[in-house]
């Protein structure tokens, strides 16, 4: 009897470790993102949002791409990195390269020069709903194949352009066989696209194929979202989840030991919660794995002090590759004059906003190339420093006096006396924006200047800066770590149907634009970049704010979770589950 007794509880023992491990339930090998709300879709040509972005590149993979810790390129599915040549007598510009012999799509089938040129053509052809993107692979002109080599290819250029490796290679690698099942591109051709693109678009075969591939199900239908990468497309439950799920036998499993290659998680699912205070709740119970995007004053006040937190998650602030700016429309009669631009630039209390509002976490700058680009940052630019009465002195210059002392300042502009209001606009709900403007509207106020400012949701307030119906807005924008191309921003020939919002730019800019883009050599376009940053400090069409820091929570059950300049910060795929 008492043999059998030991016995049994023997047995229940073994069993206890087995599920609980010691007493420690085995947490799964997945990793919980937040994410504040769903994104737009799945189509890797398609998409707007930035999320989408993120999702796609762990279900996708291109030929070369930039290492988010270095910024210097390297191969995915290429073998190697492409040979660049350029024919000076013919304008071209080549990239060649091979596939790796290893890679191979879902159904078991190699990866070859005819997926790349079906990829290429997603993005230049008409119909398609691919609109941002398009303008960009305008500068490819053909992709070369070679018969004694299926894996070689030649991604052919139509002119210098500092992009051009970048645009060559860095765009997603998609499979025929599932977004092409009828084979209704084969008779379409870059070329055609390039040189007949109406007649293309009247196409009956191009017209049949973009009903079919701007369609929902090549948006969100797990069954139609298929890449080379290590994550296949589960499933998403609007409004709550999108889950990645990790493919068995992956063929790029033997190059995990390159960035590129790395996924070690069984799943990535990204929660949406779209109330901070909710999310931040779900952190601290550790019901999320990562949150980003966390407000200043949460995470100084919230998740720093909390010795709770910090034993189940790293925080961490790298800076992001982003800048904020006040935008003044220059052709508004008010704004004509550089030195009432300087005048509110002086009253703009940079270190001040920075400070209250921003906790301290960024970093000021002077100009729209970030500070991480040594090479091509100016670092002898001197921001405008806060001074009332410089500000004073430069608007009395200008012609602004208050005429009928009444407190505001005003002039006689198109023979009518116009005393100096503006409407400030910010997004509708983004009170960081709000807090700053306000600042600004009380050093106006000091001056007797009238600050109003109005909140905007969210398209309306993007509509207005596009139709340049703003007198001054407060925006942001996301670099990248390739070169910066000034031309969508800074370029008079964007001012309509671009961003150059502020109508910034003259003749002497615009070639400074167009020389920084056809120059390849580093040190030669970082002179230009230097210069072109002086004009934009003297004309003041932004006044510039800062680079703000993310602001990233990880949890400590994962190893390998570096954080890096480039959005989101981080990359989950490489996340490792502490054993």
């Amino acid at each position: 009897m008492t043999h059998l007794l030991s016995k049994r509880i023997f047995v229940i023992a073994v069993a206890a470790l087995v599920l609980y491990g010691c007493g420690k339930k085995k947490e799964k090998n997945e990793v919980i993102i937040h994410e504040l709300s769903d994104t737009d879709m799945l189509n890797p040509t398609n998409y707007q949002s930035a999320d989408a972005g993120y999702y796609i590149s762990q279900m996708f993979q291109s030929l070369w791409g930039t290492n988010p810790k270095t910024l210097e390129y390297e191969p995915i599915l290429a073998k190697a990195l492409p040979i660049e040549e350029y024919d000076s007598a013919k304008n071209l510009l080549t990239y060649t390269c091979e596939i790796r012999e290893e890679a191979k799509w879902d159904n078991g089938e190699p990866i070859t020069p005819a997926d790349v040129a079906f990829s290429i053509k997603m993005y230049k052809a008409p119909v398609i709903s691919n609109e941002p993107n398009r303008p960009y692979f305008e500068l490819i002109s053909d992709v070369i194949t070679y018969p004694d080599n299926p894996r070689k290819l030649t991604i052919v250029c139509n002119k210098k352009y500092i992009l051009a490796k970048s645009v060559a290679g860095s765009f997603v690698v998609m499979p025929r066989y599932i977004y092409d099942p009828k084979h209704l591109m084969d008779n379409i051709s870059i070329k055609d696209i390039n040189e007949k693109f109406s007649e293309v678009a009247e196409n009956a075969a191009m017209k049949e194929f973009a009903t079919e591939y701007n369609s929902e199900k090549y948006q969100r239908d797990s069954g139609y979202i298929v890449g080379s990468g290590p994550y296949a497309f589960d499933q998403w439950v609007t409004g709550q989840k999108i889950v990645l799920k990790k493919k068995k036998n992956w063929w790029g499993e033997k190059f995990n030991s390159e960035y590129s290659y790395q996924a070690f998680p069984d799943k990535l699912i990204y929660q949406t919660i779209k109330d901070q205070t909710a999310a931040l709740t779900a952190l601290k119970g550790k019901r999320l794995d990562v949150m980003y995007g966390i407000k200043s004053k949460d995470f100084v006040e919230q998740l720093q002090p909390s010795e709770e937190l910090k034993k189940n998650f790293t925080l961490n602030t790298p800076l992001s590759m982003a800048y904020t700016y006040f935008g003044i429309n220059m052709r508004n009669p008010k704004f004509e004059d550089v030195r009432v631009r300087e005048a509110l630039a002086h009253l703009t209390d940079v270190d001040k906003i920075i400070h209250v509002i921003g906790y301290d976490l960024g970093q000021r700058v002077n100009g729209p190339v970030n500070p991480y680009k040594k090479g091509a940052f100016n670092d002898t630019i001197t921001p405008y420093n806060f001074s009332i009465e410089t500000a004073k002195a430069l608007l009395a210059d200008a012609g602004w006096k208050d005429s009928n002392g009444n407190g505001t300042l005003d002039k006689k502009i198109n023979g009518q006396q116009t005393e100096f209001n503006i409407t400030f606009t910010y997004n509708a709900g983004n009170d960081t924006r709000r807090d700053a403007a306000l600042i600004f509207k009380e050093a106006c106020r000091q001056v007797g200047i009238n600050v109003d400012v109005v909140p905007q949701e969210w398209s309306i307030y993007l509509e207005n800066q596009t139709k340049h119906d703003f007198e001054m807005y407060y925006g942001a924008w996301i670099g990248s770590t390739t070169p910066d191309d000034p031309k969508q921003i800074w370029h008079t020939e964007s001012i309509n149907g671009g961003s150059n919002y502020v109508y910034f730019g003259n003749a002497e800019t615009d070639k400074m634009i167009d020389d920084i883009r056809g120059e390849l050599n580093d040190d030669k376009r970082n002179d230009l970049y230097r210069k072109f940053q002086v004009k934009i400090h003297d004309a003041v069409p932004y006044i510039f704010i800062w680079s703000p820091k993310e602001k990233i929570a990880i949890s400590k059950r994962f190893t390998n979770t570096e954080t890096f300049i480039v959005r989101p910060g981080f990359n989950e795929a490489a996340f490792k589950q502490v054993q």
